[in-house]
């Protein structure tokens, strides 16, 4: 039984971005690297870091798919809180670059930061779900 549709919800979307990652990088950046002048360890460090990237939002989906249905959400709050910050560093190093590579590629970083913020956001709004107590007919009527 789910206990926290934020957190499906999330985990569901870092599945989805990590099938979306791992297309993208067989079909269009990774090609283009290995027809591209580059010496052969920087094409294999380029697709290693672009295959950990996938590895790690499928590793996320799944996590949050468990914490997704954990009957104690305090057990799970720091994993959820966790993920943020990662999600927010990993933004930040891609800010940086994108930004440090100059100002035509500003415009690159929407689909990111839309992606990330709205990840953080639903993954923030899942801490903070409380744990509901179900009490059952019979303590009702005790406490009466």
């Amino acid at each position: 039984m789910v206990r926290n549709y934020f957190y499906l919800v999330v985990g569901l979307l870092c599945l989805l971005f990590a099938v979306t990652h791992t297309l993208n990088g067989l079909t269009t950046t990774l090609p283009v690297i290995n027809n591209a002048a580059i010496d052969g360890s920087t094409k294999v460090t380029f697709t290693y870091v672009w295959h950990i990237i996938g590895i790690e939002n499928l590793v996320f989906g799944i996590a949050l798919m468990i914490m997704s249905v954990v009957k104690n959400r305090s057990e799970v709050k720091f994993a959820a809180w966790l993920i943020i910050v990662i999600l927010f560093m990993r933004w930040t190093v891609i800010a940086y670059f994108t930004l440090m590579n100059g100002h035509d590629s500003i415009t690159s970083l929407i689909p990111d930061t839309i992606a990330i913020f709205v990840v953080c956001i639903l993954l923030f709004l899942g801490t903070r779900v409380k744990t509901s107590r179900r009490v059952s007919a019979r303590t009702r009527h005790r406490r009466l």
